[in-house]
């Protein structure tokens, strides 16, 4: 099985081109250095080994201009200012992130000529991530760059003379390293002399390239306030900075962004469901959890979780407690008889609260709960959930040749698998509970013969397997890559992993259950995960996103073809709270990670608007006019003062009543987009309020039902009759009509200065005017190249539609524009040929849709979006 990768995302292709077009301008070219062997001397010449490197001629003017014009483009909000040559893209996870930088570097090479990469990650599981994607996306990228030459290695600071390679290498070099590995300068072989690297330090030679830097998942990379991680990056004196992640801590100049709610609308990552292991009428015992700790006005408090007795009735409540407070008092329950609150600590590192009980004292940190009802027992309720979601959608999915993996997150690798004395592997409660929970399931009358078709059947043994850090002695263990022997460890547990992808995506290898402690963190992107199971706490911050993170992809075949669809592409989550505490705190998350407030209309919403200007130019609608709007939102009562949305502005946009004032008309469908997408909520599934719509067999059964199904049961197929020379002339046509190409000019505002006691004032006496500027020694691009990629007309094409158009005499005066006119005009009626051409024909009296589909196919829905039907071919409507 073989993973395939779809070179025509149009998401992906925005994200590329985002960052490629910063450097619009910059011919394609190198530098040339020769390596130095001290401070004073070269210690080999150009003919004997000359380093090749980027070079960068496009001054900071220009890059800001492109900047602008591309989050023009993009919907953001243009920067006033470059501060750094650091640029973030924000993709989220699961949409093909690393696809997209990978390509990115080639598209790069090919504009523009830079051939030096340096891809720093924060871990070895990302960093194995990296290069198994380098390795299956060889063969896809030399067939999409018409077999460019690239080479590729890891940083190992054993072998230095790869930096040495990575240096001199005229062609593309991409050197991928863990920050871990280069930002302890003292300790590193990096900042040293060394034979190896020709008697010079190795992070010299990477100076002399200056690398484009490309930064997966900056948040980690950077290393918090300390920023070692930082220093060790300005250290390679980089061309330029691309930051790739969907949850940045600090956003620089953003390029491109798909963030969460664009990718669940687009349906570009998988729809999430919770099923929830929520513990009722457990209240025999005192219990508390801690939630958060707070310190206002110098009063500190914890937010704690305990069984309050109100009207009579107990319930698991959220209140705010401080240091003394008397627990019974607080629930009004005798239970918690002599339990008090103790030290509250706020610290970020340290935090916790004391909990003082009857002879002893408990420390609580966030998200730790005490005197709940026996953890285990919920957790293997937990695990039975899981097996049977599992082969739910096993049945279903496995006829499509889908393989379906299910992955457990647990509190201890001891509690999956411990060693003896003599170093023997011996199975932990969660192994045994798994292997119980499964051998029930494989007798149970609807799995069974599911079960019994598997490879492997109903060996328990063979379905389960766990991914951890490995030792030198081979057993598994806990361990942080915060030092060399931690890498070491995490790196064996993780060539397992990475290499053997495809192989456990086969629907013949037995291993469908994976358990993980840390080591399925970031990096870790098997596509066919389909359950989540926590049974560790998510409540600490950002858990709940890393966690969803692992099973968001898009599911593959036995292929490797990518599958699409709702009816496929449902992740299911099981955790210990409620639906909707998953669904509101994973939204926190996102508000937190993302910038995105539900619900809420800022003021500069709109400000990033593209519009045209009067002098033909586009441009951003601006801060002042989005003001303009909001204020107009808010006297329309479809806002409150906070910029919260009101119902009515819900239903006016559903019911598609919502109206401009006239001098916003232009921009409807943008501002509409803009309040959509502020105004849902990310929607997250009750796992157990899914049903199967079953057929009315009454229906199936009718005359008039059958009469109907005999009109529109014949199979057809379609093809797209593409007219070449149609689109020739109709494009040609368009661009000989199109305006006349303006030259670059300069715009005239003439104003009174006035200053008062308010302040200075401008009063503009004149009306603008503007004068065409003559730019000499303008630099004519590769016309047909950026054409050709805009529009992915075959170069022919689009010679002859240049030609025929009679308008080639005004590239001189503007080329940019021209451009970017011709590629709207091309593209515009390409998609009208495509729409046009299409033609139905069908297959043949044979060839039907058989009526039993109805009873065949499942059809899944929740009850929130079922309707009661007597008429329909379903009991419900969804």
């Amino acid at each position: 099985m073989k993973l395939r990768f779809e070179p025509d995302l149009d998401y992906q292709l925005e994200a590329i081109r985002a960052v490629c077009d910063l450097f619009r301008g910059q011919e394609a070219r190198y530098s040339q250095f020769a390596a130095p062997g001290g401070p004073t001397q070269l210690r080999f010449s150009l003919a004997e080994g000359a380093g090749i490197g980027n070079r960068l001629d496009l001054a900071d003017d220009d890059l800001l201009t492109n900047l602008r014009q591309i989050q023009l483009r993009n919907g953001l909000l243009p920067d006033e200012a470059l501060r750094s040559r650091d640029f973030t893209v924000e993709m989220e996870t699961g949409t093909g992130k690393t696809y997209v930088y990978l390509r990115t570097l080639f598209e790069l090479n090919r504009r523009y000529g830079f051939t030096k990469f340096v891809v720093v990650v924060p871990s070895v599981a990302i960093k194995e991530g990296v290069a198994k994607a380098l390795r299956i996306t060889d063969g896809h990228f030399r067939s999409l760059y018409r077999g460019t030459a690239f080479d590729w290695f890891l940083y190992d600071s054993t072998k230095l003379g790869q930096v040495r390679n990575f240096s001199a290498g005229p062609h593309i070099q991409i050197m991928v390293v863990t920050v871990g590995a280069i930002n302890k300068k003292d300790v590193n072989n990096l900042y040293k002399d060394s034979e190896k690297a020709g008697g010079t330090k190795p992070i010299d030679l990477v100076r002399a390239t200056r690398p484009v830097l490309i930064v997966d998942e900056p948040q980690s990379v950077d290393g918090g306030l300390g920023g070692r991680g930082r220093e060790a990056l300005a250290k390679m004196d980089p061309l330029c900075t691309l930051r790739y992640s969907a949850t940045h801590a600090d956003r620089h100049h953003m390029v491109y962004r798909l963030d969460a709610v664009d990718a669940y609308e687009q349906g570009l990552v998988k729809r999430i469901e919770v099923a929830s292991a929520i513990v009722e009428d457990a209240h025999n015992r005192p219990y508390l959890r801690l939630i958060s700790t707070t310190s206002k006005a110098g009063a500190i408090s914890a937010r704690v979780e305990l069984d309050i007795e109100r009207a009579g009735r107990v319930r698991r409540t959220q209140t705010t407690v401080q240091d003394g407070d008397d627990l019974e008092e607080v629930t009004g329950r005798a239970v918690y008889r002599g339990c008090r609150i103790g030290e509250i600590s706020v610290s970020r590192d340290g935090e916790f609260v004391e909990l003082r009980v009857p002879g002893s004292e408990r420390y609580l940190r966030p998200g730790e709960a005490w005197g709940n009802v026996d953890g285990d027992t919920v957790r293997r309720q937990m695990i039975r959930r899981a097996v049977r979601e599992h082969l739910d959608k096993e049945k279903r999915l496995r006829p499509k040749g889908i393989k379906v993996l299910s992955l457990f997150f647990i509190d201890a690798v001891e509690r999956y698998r411990r060693y003896d004395e003599e170093g023997r592997a011996i199975k932990g409660i969660y192994a045994h509970m798994f292997e119980e929970e499964y051998r029930r399931l494989a007798g149970h009358p609807r799995y069974r013969d599911h079960i019994q078709s598997l490879n492997g059947g109903e060996n328990a043994e063979e379905a389960h397997d766990g991914y951890f850090s490995i030792d030198r002695k081979g057993g598994w263990t806990d361990t942080a890559e915060s030092n060399r022997a931690g890498r070491d460890n995490a790196e064996r547990a993780y060539n397992l992993i990475m290499k053997e992808k495809e192989k456990l995506l086969g629907l013949d290898t037995p291993l469908r259950f994976i358990f993980s402690h840390s080591a399925l963190r970031e990096g870790w992107d098997n596509p066919n995960v389909f359950q989540l199971c926590a049974l560790r706490d998510i409540h600490s911050e950002r858990e709940r996103r890393q966690t969803v993170g692992r099973g968001l992809r898009l599911a593959v075949d036995r292929t490797g073809e990518r599958q699409r669809g709702l009816d496929v592409n449902t992740l299911t989550v099981i955790a210990t709270e409620s639906y909707e505490e998953f669904a509101e705190n994973l939204q926190k998350e996102i508000e937190r990670d993302t910038g995105i407030r539900f619900g809420v209309v800022e003021a500069h919403a709109f400000a990033a608007i593209p519009t045209i200007g009067e002098d033909g130019q586009t441009q951003a609608l601006g801060v002042e006019a989005s003001k303009a709007l909001w204020e107009h939102l808010r006297a329309g009562d479809y806002i409150d003062g906070q910029g919260r949305i009101r119902d009515a502005l819900r239903k006016a946009l559903r019911d598609r009543t919502f109206r401009l004032p006239a001098r916003f008309r232009a921009f409807h469908a943008e501002v509409a987009e803009t309040l959509r997408k502020r105004a849902g909520r990310l929607e997250i599934r009750n796992a157990d309020e899914r049903r199967t719509v079953r057929p009315r067999q009454a229906v199936l059964d009718s005359q008039e039902f059958g009469d109907l199904w005999d009109s529109i049961k014949l199979k057809t197929t379609y093809r797209v009759a593409f007219d070449d020379e149609a689109l020739i002339r109709r494009c040609a046509g368009a661009l000989a009509d199109m305006p006349a190409i303006p030259k670059a000019r300069v715009q005239w505002h003439k104003a009174d200065i006035a200053i008062v006691e308010a302040g200075v004032e401008a009063i503009e006496t004149a009306a603008a005017t503007a004068t065409a500027l003559d730019e000499p020694g303008v630099n004519l691009p590769d016309l047909i190249s950026e054409l050709q990629n805009r529009t992915q007309l075959t170069r022919s094409s689009i010679q002859r539609i240049l030609c025929e158009s009679g308008r080639l005499t005004e590239i001189g005066r503007n080329p940019q524009r021209f451009v970017e006119r011709a590629a709207e005009v091309i593209a515009r009626h390409k998609r009208m040929a495509l729409v046009d051409g299409i033609r139905y024909r069908r297959l043949g009296s044979r060839n039907v849709y058989a009526q039993e589909l109805f009873e065949k196919e499942e059809l899944i829905a929740y009850l929130k979006n079922m309707i009661e039907a007597k008429k329909s071919v379903y009991e419900q409507v969804v």
